[in-house]
């Protein structure tokens, strides 16, 4: 039943001796916020477990709980998270809108020529050729 709990009950898979490890770091963690008052850093958990400290704040990582995307921000709850992380892969309406600008003009002058000073150019620069 715990391997089925452990499989199952994250939305990203985490293997189940790291469950395990998790909850043994969370389990001693208790330990000694209830001994000390205060939570222990990741040195005082390094050698209650007798783990390396980097190990540690592996599993640490590892334990946090992965963010929806969609989480409301705000009182207003009408905006989400995904709605303030910025995608580096995204066009900006600007150079839009200025590559566009570019394509129509480049279309207009070419529209000037005769088809065969025109085909030169579009080959010669590439013009509406798909490249990949």
């Amino acid at each position: 039943i715990t391997r089925s709990i452990a499989d199952q009950a994250r939305t990203i898979r985490i293997p189940v001796h790291m469950i395990e490890t998790i909850n043994k770091l969370n389990r001693v963690s208790r330990q000694l916020f209830q001994k000390m008052g205060r939570e222990a850093t990741p040195e005082e958990l390094s050698e209650a477990m007798e783990m390396p400290e980097d190990k540690i704040r592996k599993v640490m990582r590892i334990a946090k709980e992965p963010i929806s995307m969609e989480t409301p921000i705000g009182d207003d709850e009408d905006s989400s998270l995904g709605d303030f992380i910025q995608d580096n892969n995204a066009i900006s309406p600007i150079d839009d809108t200025t590559m566009e600008g570019l394509r129509k003009s480049t279309q207009d002058i070419l529209a000037g020529l005769t088809p065969r000073e025109a085909k030169v150019l579009r080959m010669r620069f590439g013009i509406d050729m798909n490249t990949d």
